[in-house]
C-alpha cells in the first residue's frame, strides 16, 4: 500500500539545521531522517511513497536524484572504477512520487492535494518525515483493516520530553507534580492508517489533526493503537543529538533487522541481492 509522507514543514524548533535544509533532511548517521522513516516502511514491504513537499522541496528532490547506493552499502569495484557491483541496495525497489503541496499548507491540505494519487488504495499509510519507531506495522494494519474505521494512529508515551505535569487545585495549591514520562499520558505518535474515504472529509486549507480528526472522532471513526515500545521524534537539536548518539552506539531499534541503520537490501518484493551499475 502507498505511504504518504508530509515533508513540507519548516521545522522552526530545529533552526540550527532547517535554515539551510528542511527538517526531514537533517542527517541521522549516514542518511537523513526521512530516509530512516522510509526504510521502516520498506522493511515491511511498503515501498510506494508519495512525498508531500513544500519548504526545501528542491533539497529533497536533489538528494534522491543524486542518490548513491555505494555510500551506505558494501560493493565491489572493478575495471579501475568503471564498474561497481553493489552487494546490497537501499532504494532500488522504491517508487517515490514528488508532489509540491504548497510552502505553508497545513497537513490536511497537503493530503488533499495528493488525493488523486490514492484513489486506487482502499487503505493507505501516512506519517510525518521526522519521527522514528519500531512499532509492529503488519499487526497494526491487520487490526485497522478488521476494524472498518476510517482512521487510526499510533499513540505513544511522551518519554522523549522532560517536562512535568502539574495538578493545581481551585485554591491554587499544587496537588501533584508528575514526570510526563511516567504519567498515564498518550500522544499522537504520527504513524497514521487511513481508508480512502477520508479524502472526502478534507476541506480546502484544513489541518489534519486539529480540524479533520475531531469530526471523525465524534462519529467514532478513529482508533488509537497504544504502543509502549521505542518511539522518538526529532523536534529539536537535542532530539537529533540523542538519535545520533544511538547510531554511534549501534543501538537503532527503528532500523529493525538491520542494526546499523545504513546498509540493507530492500525488503520489498523483487529486491535483488546484488545490483550491478556502471
Amino acid at each position: 500500500m502507498k505511504v504518504v509522507l508530509f515533508c513540507g514543514g519548516q521545522g522552526l524548533r530545529i533552526r540550527g539545521y532547517s535554515e539551510s535544509i528542511p527538517k526531514p533532511m537533517v542527517p541521522i548517521g549516514y542518511r537523513p531522517i526521512l530516509w530512516h522513516v522510509m526504510r521502516y516502511y520498506a522493511h515491511f514491504g511498503h515501498c510506494d511513497f508519495v512525498l508531500c513537499l513544500g519548504y526545501g522541496a528542491d533539497v529533497i528532490k536533489k538528494y534522491f536524484l543524486e542518490y548513491s547506493e555505494a555510500e551506505s552499502n558494501d560493493f565491489v569495484l572493478e575495471d579501475g572504477g568503471r564498474r561497481i557491483e553493489l552487494l546490497g541496495s537501499d532504494i532500488s525497489n522504491w517508487r517515490i512520487t514528488f508532489i509540491h503541496t504548497g510552502t505553508r499548507s497545513p497537513v490536511g491540505e497537503r493530503l488533499r492535494r495528493v488525493g488523486h494519487l490514492l484513489q486506487d488504495e482502499d487503505i493507505f499509510l501516512a506519517n510525518y518525515g521526522d519521527v522514528l519507531t519500531d512499532a509492529p506495522l503488519p499487526e497494526l494494519v491487520e487490526r485497522f483493516a478488521r476494524s472498518g474505521k476510517m482512521a487510526a494512529f499510533v499513540a505513544v508515551r511522551p518519554r522523549a520530553y522532560t517536562f512535568h505535569l502539574v495538578d493545581v487545585g481551585e485554591d491554587e495549591l499544587i496537588r501533584d507534580v508528575t514526570d510526563v514520562s511516567t504519567a498515564d499520558l498518550w500522544i499522537n505518535g504520527g504513524y497514521f492508517l487511513f481508508r480512502k474515504a477520508i479524502l472526502d472529509e478534507l476541506a480546502p486549507d484544513e489541518d489534519l489533526v486539529p480540524d479533520v480528526l475531531p469530526r471523525l472522532i465524534r462519529r467514532n471513526e478513529v482508533l488509537g493503537f497504544k504502543y509502549d515500545g521505542f518511539w522518538a521524534p526529532m523536534d529539536t537539536l537535542r532530539d537529533r543529538d540523542h538519535l545520533e548518539a544511538m547510531v554511534d552506539a549501534g543501538t537503532t531499534p527503528w532500523a529493525m533487522s538491520h542494526p546499523n541503520g545504513t546498509a540493507a537490501a530492500s525488503d520489498c518484493v523483487g529486491s535483488d541481492e546484488a545490483v550491478g551499475t556502471s
